[in-house]
Order: structure tokens, then C-alpha cells, then sequence
């Protein structure tokens, strides 16, 4: 069976999926910093000032907005979400987004564990569909010999 006009050959789909790796691993790198700093000294720390402050009688949660660049992952913004009226905005660029729950009170290793646990569950997801990516391209390849 060969690949229909269109579709992704062998070289995109790599591509692709050193895309999805080079995200994956500026995660981690958050993941880390998230785990080895205190929360003020992170990128993370604007989202956990909106998570921990914000009023939770109108605001139901809080998303952050990520963006790697060169390995390099930056929070590009935060959006809150109002009692389920509006979706947050698009923010372009954006390659990963984490949302937690407005909570008052939520003590940092709270939400060191909240977020690194997201951003872990994020990381495995792309690492699969880069793992899928490739077995694609070298199914494809296999094909056309």
C-alpha cells in the first residue's frame, strides 16, 4: 500500500516527531526547575499566583500557555477560566498548556506536585506520538522498497 498524494512521507513525519521530542524535553526541563526551585523562582510562578490568589467564587480555573523555542520552554501567558462562560483565548505558538484549579491556600508542594504531575502526563504523551510518528515513517519506508 503506498501513501496517498498529501500525505506526510517518511522525512515529515521524523520531522514531526522531533518536533514533539524537542517539546517533551523543554518540559521537562520545567518539570525539573518546578521540582528543584521554590515556585517564586520558576517559570511556573505566575501561574501558581493565579491559581492561589485568584477568587474562586468567579474564577474556575487557571491555564498557562507554553511555548519551547530552541529546547527552551517559556510560559507565554496565563488565562483564567470564569465559572465555564468562556474558554481561555488561543495564544499563539503555543506547544503544551497546563490548567489547574483556582485554589486558595494551595501550599506550593501542592502545586509542584499538581503541575509536575500534568507536565509529566504531557511528556509521555508526546514521547507515544513521537514513537508512532517514526514506526509510521518506517512502515512507509519498508513499503516502498
Amino acid at each position: 500500500m503506498t501513501a496517498a498524494a498529501g500525505d506526510p512521507g517518511p522525512d515529515e513525519l521524523r520531522e514531526e516527531a522531533d518536533d514533539l521530542e524537542r517539546i517533551a524535553s523543554g518540559l521537562e526541563d520545567l518539570i525539573v526547575e518546578l521540582r528543584d526551585n521554590p515556585v517564586r523562582d520558576t517559570r511556573l510562578e505566575g501561574l501558581y499566583d493565579e491559581a492561589t490568589t485568584s477568587d474562586p467564587g468567579i474564577w474556575n480555573t487557571v491555564t498557562a500557555f507554553i511555548d519551547v523555542e530552541d529546547g527552551e520552554a517559556a510560559v507565554s501567558d496565563e488565562s483564567k477560566l470564569a465559572q465555564g462562560s468562556w474558554a481561555p483565548e488561543i495564544v499563539e505558538d503555543c506547544d503544551a498548556m497546563v490548567t489547574i484549579d483556582i485554589q486558595r491556600g494551595l501550599m506550593p508542594d501542592d502545586f509542584e506536585y499538581l503541575v509536575g504531575k500534568k507536565l509529566e502526563d504531557e511528556t509521555t504523551e508526546l514521547r507515544e506520538e513521537a514513537a508512532k510518528l517514526r514506526q509510521q515513517a518506517h512502515e512507509l519506508e519498508r513499503e516502498q522498497e
